[in-house]
């Protein structure tokens, strides 16, 4: 099988539905290789995170592939979730860059949709669907590892909206972005409840008392960074949803923050490359067969989340499960590269392959840690199946 071929298998409910993700997928593959030809971008693994491009992802709001989920009203196509999920297959299958859009699209917008008042989605999802308005969020702290029910960045209730003071940590792309969503507690901490007193607030990044230190990777990027607030006035416009109700709706978005493509094809380019250059090598075959037989499971998972998003009774389980599932896998492409062709991987490397898998390697730590640890994640399955 292919690499494209493996694209095919996923089955939509109905005939209708699958010519026409068949007929999407089409069209942002001519795009990208448009778009190529043309330089807008260079393929590279972790795209999501690592490929922040504003032109880039303006000009894929202009073929409405941003915010494609939303309302017509607002900016979006009013499509389904499987549709999308084939497009953004495609852009990380393709190295593309979309971070600049990328939380706004997963996360925001729809918890806007779900949660946000008419006056913020009129406001601020139309400039997010054309991929204008960055926004990061902001729910690590430090000290606390995944315990985020731990938070200690403090809302205070003031006549202007609410003062706000703290510290975020691991926030992508905070440098260059207009906001934030922010978990925050409104109420002291109760060890009895400590779910409780968490809501969600949209800080303005060019706010007084807002400092943004960076934290580099290995390889001397960034995106990820440091957000230090000192008394930052949100003001009540900036409230998403209900004082006290942060953690059900933080919770809520866990269905996209973890089940989605960007879980499993993440080093994708690099299995690209390993896969042109086996030159019918028996031994890599093998490993690239294993390699698309778990893939090919992955996605029918992660699709199968689509689909109940879609009817809205996504499960917990499932979406931790693809995000284990799936970054052992991204993890595992990586250490199948490095074990089959001896190379120098070399971000400025003239061969695409090295170029890939040092762009892999150096990104590899953060795989199973973003978006909830392996240790949290198994933890969740085990309860989840009574089992603690």
């Amino acid at each position: 099988m292919t690499i494209d071929e493996l694209w095919t298998t996923v089955e939509p409910p109905d005939d209708q539905e699958t010519a026409e993700i068949r007929a999407e997928r089409t069209r942002v593959r001519e795009f990208l290789a448009t778009a190529l030809d043309r330089g807008l971008f260079e393929p590279r693994c972790d795209s999501w995170l690592g490929g922040f491009s504003p032109e880039f992802s303006r000009e894929l709001a202009t073929h409405g592939w941003v915010g494609m989920t939303w309302p017509r009203r607002y900016g979006g196509r009013a499509a389904s979730n499987l549709l999308r999920q084939a497009v953004v297959e495609e852009l990380l299958a393709a190295g593309a860059p979309v971070a600049a859009h990328w939380f706004a699209d997963r996360q925001v917008g729809p918890g806007l949709l779900r949660h946000g008042t008419e006056e913020q989605r009129e406001r601020l999802l139309p400039p997010m669907a054309r991929g204008e308005l960055h926004v990061a969020i902001g729910m690590s702290e430090p000290d606390s590892g995944s315990d985020l029910a731990s938070v200690r960045t403090r809302a205070d209730r003031v006549a202007e909206g609410w003062r706000v003071t703290g510290t975020k940590v691991w926030t992508s792309h905070a440098h260059r972005s207009h906001l934030m969503l922010a978990l925050v507690r409104t109420t002291a901490p109760d060890p009895q409840a400590r779910h409780a007193g968490l809501s969600q607030v949209l800080v303005d990044l060019s706010a007084p008392g807002v400092t943004v230190n960076p934290i580099p990777f290995l390889d001397g990027g960034h995106h990820f960074n440091e957000v230090v607030l000192d008394e930052v006035l949100v003001p009540d416009h900036m409230l998403v949803g209900a004082v006290g109700q942060g953690w059900t709706q933080v919770t809520a978005e866990l269905a996209h923050e973890r089940s989605g493509p960007e879980r499993y094809l993440s080093t994708f380019p690099l299995l690209r490359e390993m896969n042109a250059a086996r030159s019918g090598d028996d031994a890599v075959d093998g490993v690239l067969g294993r390699i698309y037989a778990r893939l090919w499971v992955l996605r029918q998972m992660s699709t199968g989340v689509a689909r109940s998003i879609d009817a809205g009774v996504a499960s917990p389980l499932v979406t931790a499960l693809v995000k284990d599932m799936g970054t052992r896998l991204e993890n595992d492409i990586v250490d199948e590269s490095r074990r089959w062709r001896p190379s120098f991987p070399s971000l400025d490397a003239p061969d695409a392959y090295d170029r890939m898998l040092a762009q892999a390697q150096l990104h590899a730590p953060g795989l199973t840690l973003r978006g909830g640890t392996s240790e949290i994640l198994r933890g969740l399955v085990a309860r989840a199946l009574g089992m603690r």
